[in-house]
């Protein structure tokens, strides 16, 4: 009787496991063909919209949201959330300039230096959610205060330019490729996009994470270190706020200390666009990747078209309300 009803559960599971792939591309394509409505719609709405300077303009404005919102992927699937991401982007540029600048170190040992410091800050929260048992919620919320506060006073709440230091605005700025207006700083997003994507889906890390964030306690319980690998994963999301100070920075020419609220909530955003459930345990880097585009297509479009930032605030917001909404029903269907 039990060898009978074994070869059914396994092809109950199996389909079940089928049917979540299916829901979670359908998503993907759900996302993706909002992308190209928006799109299309703002094509026809004005006709500064569709051209080659503005489709650049919007993946250049995409780097710093994109980057901070891979990062922030791995911390949602996993079930966490991070509300530092964005002032913690304006410490490591702050950092980035005080490495640069102020210490005279080298670009290639000053960049990964400002790297590394928003891993420490990642590191610093994986501590506190795991080791601490702090929820994510407040202990995110704390370094966010934290990092604000250190950005102004190691800057002395001024800006640190990058004048006298060659090459830096040409990681984001700069064109790999001679004669094409291609910026670096979207090279650099498709790269850390391929690499974030291939360990999500094919290391242990990515394995780990989405078990963390389907259930915590049946990963524990089947042997793994879920402390472990929680504070290497918030870890892993630090080096992406690095990056993100150094992209915007490198953008700007200068480390602007206050610049960085309100990048959490733009990443986030995307994240949840782009599919990953705020329960943890689903989401995928090509659907970030669409959420940021979905934000940076809207914000452009919106601003072509002269409509205010306040009624740019209230459509992104309604947005988010539809996407999240849509990965509940999601949730209800799949329980």
């Amino acid at each position: 009787m039990t060898a009978v009803k074994a070869p059914a559960r396994d092809r109950a599971q199996a389909s079940g496991g089928i049917a979540a792939a299916v829901k979670g591309r359908l998503q993907q394509l759900l996302a993706f063909a909002s992308l190209i409505v928006i799109f299309a719609f703002f094509s026809f709405a004005s006709p500064f919209f569709f051209s080659y300077g503005n489709f650049t303009a919007i993946l250049f404005s995409t780097v710093v949201i994109g980057t901070l919102a891979i990062g922030t992927t791995f911390v949602i699937i996993a079930g966490g959330i991070d509300l530092s991401i964005g002032t913690g982007m304006a410490l490591c540029a702050v950092m980035s300039g005080v490495f640069l600048v102020h210490l005279g170190l080298p670009l290639w040992l000053g960049v990964p230096a400002a790297v590394l410091f928003g891993g420490l800050m990642g590191l610093v929260n994986g501590i506190n959610v795991a080791l601490l048992k702090i929820p994510p919620f407040i202990a995110t919320l704390a370094m966010m205060l934290v990092a604000e506060g250190l950005a102004l006073v190691l800057s002395d709440s001024t800006p640190i330019y990058f004048n006298d230091v060659p090459g830096y605005t040409d990681i984001s700025t700069g064109n790999l490729i001679p004669g094409v207006n291609f910026p670096n700083a979207v090279l650099v997003l498709l790269a850390i996009a391929l690499i974030a994507g291939v360990l999500l889906t094919k290391s242990v890390l990515g394995r780990y994470t989405y078990s963390i964030g389907s259930n915590e306690e049946a990963t524990s319980l089947s042997g793994i270190d879920v402390r472990k690998w929680k504070i290497a994963i918030y870890a892993f999301a630090g080096l992406f706020i690095g990056l993100a100070g150094v992209m915007i920075s490198a953008r700007l020419g200068s480390a602007q200390p206050a610049t960085g609220m309100g990048y959490e909530l733009q990443a986030i955003a995307a994240v949840v666009i782009g599919g990953t459930s705020l329960s943890g345990g689903k989401g995928s880097i090509v659907g970030t990747l669409i959420g940021a585009l979905i934000i940076s297509v809207l914000n452009n479009g919106l601003q072509i078209m002269s409509i205010p930032q306040e009624w740019q605030n209230v459509i992104l917001g309604c947005v988010i309300l539809v996407a999240v909404y849509t990965d509940r029903i999601r949730k209800k269907e799949t329980t």
